[in-house]
């Protein structure tokens, strides 16, 4: 596992809206994030979700460019790691992590690691839930994720 796992607020707010927060916890620790997506996530952050500023401003503010202002400020931040995975769900940002050598995953990433720890027992009920979210996902990437945890 990396030494660091550093979140968008897509993920953060995917996770809340299924009432699954914890499921992060539970499968990486802590998780390491910037201001910029504190604030789009937009509450409170538990304990095990530090805080960490970009020191590059400059990168941060090309990355903006390309990405949103979160993307970017998480992207900037990885940057400063040599062990890191990004949690990303954005399409674009998660092109441009794998273009700079970036470990990724996203939401099914999450939960299908969490399945392969045992921590939770089936992946469909979670991505039912997703389902009745805004979160956008293709049919054949849903057959593929059930279709990867024998389901």
């Amino acid at each position: 596992m990396p030494k660091v796992v550093i979140s968008d607020a897509s993920t953060l707010i995917i996770f809340h809206k299924i009432d699954e927060f914890d499921l992060l916890h539970k499968v990486y620790g802590e998780l390491v994030t910037t201001p910029k997506v504190a604030e789009e996530f937009g509450e409170e952050l538990p304990k095990w979700i530090k805080l960490k500023s970009v020191s590059d401003k400059k990168y941060q503010d090309f990355l903006e460019t390309l990405v949103d202002s979160g993307e970017a400020s998480a992207i900037a931040l990885a940057v400063e790691y040599d062990d890191v995975l990004l949690l990303l769900d954005d399409l674009k940002a998660r092109k441009l992590a794998i273009q700079l050598k970036f470990k990724i995953t996203g939401t099914l990433g999450v939960i299908h690691k969490a399945k392969q720890m045992s921590i939770i027992e089936k992946v469909k009920p979670l991505v039912d839930k997703l389902l009745l979210t805004n979160f956008r996902i293709a049919d054949n990437v849903i057959a593929e994720i059930l279709k990867l945890n024998d389901e």
